[in-house]
């Protein structure tokens, strides 16, 4: 088993056993995992054994992407709420929400138990909402903002840089070209 999670994480049955081994006990040496433990023990280890309710702060166009992208839902991220300071977008509707606007934000955080928030604003407006979703009480926050949120280490950021992942693509072009 060891080796076929190796095969699909492109790392070796050596890794996979050393990795899991920092969360516990899994398997028997020779004998493999149990699968439906694993998985069990795993989406309890990374926190998507339950749901998660989302706030989606930024109706533009990264955020429309976000709000249709199937795999949340799929995979137990629920967008309870979508807010937004664009006066022509505020009151229509996506899916089943209607777009709030942000003089609502901490009424909807506590109101819905929002717990994470999608930030896919502008740089400028990107940390007075984060602070307030911190005050709201949001545990986390995926960043779409082009700039590094100051918030208290209580609260995770996940930054989502798409500039430097091209970069990162880029590069990795450019190196493979120069090997050929």
């Amino acid at each position: 088993m060891s080796e076929e999670l190796a095969a699909r994480g492109q790392t070796t049955a050596a890794q996979v056993r050393k990795d899991l081994s920092h969360f516990g006990s899994f398997g028997k040496r020779g004998l493999g995992y149990r699968v439906r433990e694993l998985r069990a023990s795993l989406q309890r280890i990374i926190g998507v054994d339950r749901p998660w309710r989302v706030a989606l702060v930024g109706a533009g166009r990264i955020g429309l992407a976000l709000f249709e992208y199937p795999a949340f839902r799929a995979r137990g991220y629920e967008c309870v709420a979508i807010v937004d300071s664009d006066p022509e977008k505020i009151g229509t509707v996506w899916g089943n929400l209607t777009i709030r606007g942000p003089e609502e934000f901490e009424t909807i955080v506590a109101s819905l138990d929002v717990e994470l928030i999608i930030l896919a604003v502008p740089g400028p407006a990107a940390q007075e909402l984060a602070a307030r979703a911190v005050d709201a009480g949001v545990k986390g926050i995926l960043n779409f903002a082009p700039i590094r949120l100051n918030v208290p280490p209580r609260v995770p950021v996940e930054d989502v840089n798409l500039i430097m992942e091209l970069e990162a693509l880029s590069f990795a072009i450019t190196q493979a070209q120069r090997d050929a």
